[in-house]
């Protein structure tokens, strides 16, 4: 019997070497090629992450051409996040399966960030100690936001909690760096290219969603650059501003051949590109967005002057901003360097008016009054940025639905990043912070910043004791109700202001549009979310809108959403049906459930 036994493992031996010979045949046939057609298959793009992590462990050959600092890892990269190249040089030495792995490890992190946020908060706002697990991640920035900008891009109006929330976290973690990166800016000193460096982070602050940055604008600007010196040298075949180089800082001083570099300005930025003042639609903040001035070819008057002088700047001409009272202008002087010059040694530049020259009595007639010499000055970059930004000021204050509130949040951050000690806007943030339906983040630790606030304004100007006294006592008053209001709101169906309520909790149900099942474990008689929420999930385009009962419900992937009753379908299983959908869901979401009876 064991001689027997022998034989038939010999047999087997033989059979199992013919099965694998073509296999090990295809594998030496795939090393015998050339290296540069063996990289090319596995960067085709057919191959995913981890087929290349097993074919790099088959044999040498082919683990050296998948090393983690070479073109095969840089490829799946590459491919799988494409948004992220431009933050690499050419000449940097990447471990890109490195990379990979902390990109992917990030995504993870982003997407258990973003889940919890929709179990903590899916009933109010996010107050606003609710990124405080944000601030303490690890691993570069710029792939936690990547992962959070792949969630807003997912296809159609799938996943619309996830990206409500997702854009929220997007929103708090580019605005802190924009924010950060503008107050160390305004440590440096003035030089004439931080003027549009300074636009553009305000343009930043305000739109932290879209993708703006200064070298885009720089690029598009010296696009008109380039028409302009193609205009020039129809004009002037030997003007020294056609031998400038791109990044350069020289300067024309003869005023004739600055005077033809204006020409030509003019011509390509109002006759050839269109460029015109916005007098149709003059109180809108895209008119002080550089990127949209550029995208729009319209602006007010301080967002086309700094177009105009940063396009003459690059040609040699140095044009100096004015603060000009309800007009912003540029300067462009006509006399001697050096010379001791007063205010009618320059003519004055009118951007927003197709670069029209004035005089000083002009510029008088342009805004019907008579001004001291001190406002035909050149201002410093701060004024500038002051102004833009009390623009924006004015703008969220004229303005009453909800998105304007958010304009005026931002233009108060702007100003008291400047200018922390201002106490008029102080007091203003403290108003906005505490009236809720203004400032939703309903929590105790906004009412104890509105308390910080006027504390620091009493510090600054005792001045304001009645002002700071009123809002500290309603502040207080505030702390009083909450503490009341910490019990729990019990809710009878039965009643009948409620009697539209048509399921009650513990039905199992299904979303007529996603088609995923869940439980109800509470509701509200109307949707009892924020403007912004209702916005964003865009309530509006239901038949009844957010004057419908909305429920509470706990999806069978361990999520909770908030869903109007016509988007549920009535119940379709029963207890049976009920017991297998909460296993699912998991025991530690029971309670839940129970805590919230309202029946």
């Amino acid at each position: 019997m064991a001689t027997a036994a022998v034989d038939s493992a010999m047999e087997v031996v033989p059979a199992l070497a013919e099965e694998a010979a073509p296999e090990a045949a295809g594998l030496c046939c795939l090393v015998s090629l050339p290296g540069e057609v063996l990289e090319y298959i596995l960067c085709s793009g057919s191959l995913t992450a981890a087929d290349i992590s097993r074919v790099s462990s088959t044999c040498r050959r082919l683990r050296e051409l998948c090393q983690s600092s070479g073109k095969v890892w840089k490829e799946q990269f590459r491919v799988r996040w494409p948004s992220l190249m431009k933050h690499y040089s050419p000449t940097d030495y990447v471990n890109w399966l490195e990379e990979y792995k902390v990109r992917q490890k990030a995504g993870l992190e982003a997407r258990k960030i973003v889940a919890s946020f929709s179990k903590r908060f899916f009933s109010e706002h996010v107050p606003c100690n609710g990124f405080s697990d944000i601030e303490n991640l690890e691993g570069p920035e710029i792939f936690f936001e990547d992962e959070l900008v792949c969630i807003l891009n997912m296809e159609g109006r799938k996943a619309l909690t996830w990206k409500y929330y997702a854009k929220k976290i997007l929103y708090y973690l580019r605005q802190q760096k924009i924010l950060n990166n503008l107050k160390a800016f305004l440590q440096h000193s003035d030089d004439f290219e931080s003027y549009l460096e300074g636009a553009v982070y305000i343009d930043q602050y305000c739109n932290p969603l879209s993708e703006i940055s200064l070298k885009d604008i720089h690029a598009q600007i010296d696009s008109i650059v380039e028409l302009v010196c193609k205009t020039l040298r129809g004009i002037n075949s030997r003007h020294p501003s056609l031998a400038f180089k791109a990044g350069g800082s020289s300067m024309i001083m003869e005023i004739e051949l600055q005077s033809q570099v204006l020409d030509a300005m003019n011509y390509v930025l109002y006759d050839q590109l269109k460029f015109k003042g916005n007098r149709m639609d003059y109180y809108n903040a895209l008119n002080l967005y550089m990127h949209q001035v550029l995208i729009r070819r319209t602006g007010i008057p301080i967002s086309m002057s700094l177009l105009y002088m940063t396009v003459a700047r690059k040609l040699g001409v140095p044009l100096e901003p004015v603060n000009f009272p309800s007009h912003f202008l540029l300067r462009w002087c006509q006399g001697a360097e050096g010379a001791n010059l007063d205010i009618f040694d320059y003519i004055y530049i009118d951007a927003f008016g197709k670069g029209r020259q004035l005089t000083v009595k002009e510029c008088e007639y342009l805004i019907g009054q008579h001004v001291t010499a001190a406002l035909y000055g050149v201002v410093n970059v701060k004024k500038v940025l002051q102004r833009m930004v009390g623009n924006l000021l004015s703008l969220g204050k004229r303005e009453g639905i909800d998105q304007s509130y958010q304009l005026l949040r931002d233009s108060l951050d702007l100003y008291l990043a400047m200018y922390p000690d201002q106490v008029q806007l102080l007091l203003l943030q403290a108003r906005l912070y505490f009236h809720l339906g203004i400032w939703p983040e309903k929590s105790f630790c906004l009412v104890l910043k509105v308390l910080d606030i006027l504390q620091h304004i009493q510090t600054l100007d005792p001045g304001q004791h009645g002002a700071v006294g009123y809002l500290v006592q309603h502040t207080l008053e505030h702390i009083e109700r909450k503490k009341e209001d910490v019990g729990v709101e019990v809710k009878l169906r039965s009643h009948e202001k409620h009697r539209d309520v048509c399921y009650s909790i513990g039905l199992i149900m299904k979303h007529k549009r996603y088609g995923y099942n869940c439980v109800i474990y509470g509701w509200d008689p109307t949707c009892m979310m924020g403007h912004e929420w209702i916005r964003n999930m865009n309530v509006h385009s239901l038949p009844h809108g957010h004057h419908q009962p909305f429920y509470n419900v706990l999806v069978e992937d361990g999520s909770c959403r908030y869903a109007a009753q016509e988007q549920k379908a009535p119940p379709g299983q029963g207890a049976k049906g009920l017991t297998s959908l909460l296993i699912k869901i998991g025991k530690n979401l029971l309670c839940r459930i129970f805590l919230n009876i309202g029946e």
